[in-house]
């Protein structure tokens, strides 16, 4: 385990293996059971078990003519059969050959599809071959993809449109998923007010309700909509209490320390407080802790904030508790066509986008600026003590990776 450093703060891998360490103890292990056309986003709770060859057959890869490679001299042959997909096929009959459309099964006794390309079809129902062949050519063999008993998709996985598409091929009209989770998700500060009510003085509106419950929507959760904490003791204490029915409590704002962060003083006084303070920028006050033992993931009240740790903790704490294995968004080396001569003592994510090749920075990486994730198609991770020039590798997470 890596200590924090000098400043105190917990490095991001560290507060990472923390969080998922904690999922994993408190796994969501109630399931249910859905139609396929309903799976989209789940999670798959058991592993898909093949329950049968495929293909169940031997069938041909193209449109074309099955014979037996012993049969062919050189010299036509006579086309006794026509086969579709969909159709059993007879015997080939020795000397022979068969007209066969693609992934139509391939006949017994033959061993070779030559595509129609390479066929001249004569006046006499015969058929002359214009190319060498070769045995199995253009056969598509039986349980080529699987057998049955083969573990086809594992527990935990995430179920999009292609492992849904393979799931169809193995027959299975229903899918047994790991229930929704349940979060509620709240924000603090007398500050904030709903979109589409007039501002008043000293007031703003509150962009990270809408942009956490959507989010989560994406993710599959199912949503409580806890509203806006006044900056009351009482009445934070009072909220968080009636929300344990959830599995997860996820609020904007209020976990620092200041006079009116009411939230993570009745995490200290009423709960647990287990994480506190990272070595991340922007972000540093994200919390993790407990009250009256449902969790609760205090992400700060800046939307940029809010974004990059949402993205890069709450997320892949969310998945490991569904079971999910690879929780990590893909990451991948760009050359930097900017220029950071600010070496941070946090691990920076600068909100930006690919252009010709290389990854630049918005101009404003303010933790208050939405509007740079708007802009952006991804993060791009400045680590500690570092600078970057024009040209240097740097590791960008497209958003894409994380949003869903």
């Amino acid at each position: 385990m890596s200590a924090p450093d000098k400043s105190g703060l917990i490095p991001v891998e560290e507060a990472m293996n923390r969080l998922l360490s904690m999922a994993q103890s408190t796994p969501i292990i109630e399931r249910e059971r859905v139609l396929l056309a309903d799976a989209q986003g789940r999670v798959l709770a058991d592993d898909l078990i093949s329950g049968l060859d495929l293909p169940p057959w031997p069938n041909s890869a193209m449109d074309g003519y099955a014979l037996r490679l012993a049969d062919w001299s050189g010299e036509p042959l006579i086309v006794t059969q026509r086969i579709f997909a969909g159709q059993a096929p007879d015997p080939l009959q020795p000397g022979t050959c068969a007209r066969i459309f693609t992934g139509a099964p391939v006949p017994e006794g033959a061993d070779c599809v030559e595509m129609q390309e390479n066929a001249e079809v004569m006046g006499d129902e015969r058929v002359r071959f214009t190319e060498p062949m070769q045995a199995q050519q253009n056969i598509r063999p039986k349980a080529q993809e699987t057998t049955v008993g083969d573990t086809v998709l594992d527990a935990g996985t995430v179920l999009g449109p292609i492992e849904l598409g393979l799931a169809a091929t193995m027959g299975m009209g229903e899918l047994e998923v790991v229930r929704r989770p349940r979060v509620a998700v709240l924000s603090t500060g007398d500050e904030l007010i709903e979109p589409g009510q007039p501002l008043g003085p000293g007031q703003i509106y509150n962009s990270n309700r809408v942009l956490l419950c959507s989010w989560l929507k994406r993710l599959g959760c199912e949503v409580i909509d806890a509203g806006i904490l006044p900056d009351d003791m009482d009445k934070t204490r009072l909220a968080l209490g009636s929300l344990n029915n959830v599995d997860l409590i996820l609020s904007t704002g209020g976990v620092s320390v200041g006079e009116a962060d009411f939230l993570g003083k009745a995490l200290r006084e009423e709960g647990e407080l287990s994480l506190w303070k990272l070595a991340i920028k922007p972000g540093k006050p994200l919390t993790f802790g407990h009250f009256r033992g449902v969790p609760v993931i205090g992400l700060p009240g800046n939307p940029a904030s809010t974004l990059v740790t949402f993205a890069l903790l709450a997320r892949p704490y969310l998945l490991r508790r569904l079971g999910v294995k690879k929780v990590e968004p893909l990451h991948f080396k760009v050359p930097a066509g900017f220029v950071w001569d600010k070496p941070g003592t946090r691990r920076e994510y600068l909100r930006g986008r690919l252009e010709e090749g290389r990854v630049v920075a918005y101009r404003n990486q303010s933790s208050g600026v939405l509007r740079s994730a708007a802009w952006a198609d991804g993060l791009i991770e400045v680590l500690e003590g570092t600078t970057v020039a024009e040209g240097d590798l740097l590791n960008f997470i497209p958003l894409s990776e994380v949003l869903g």
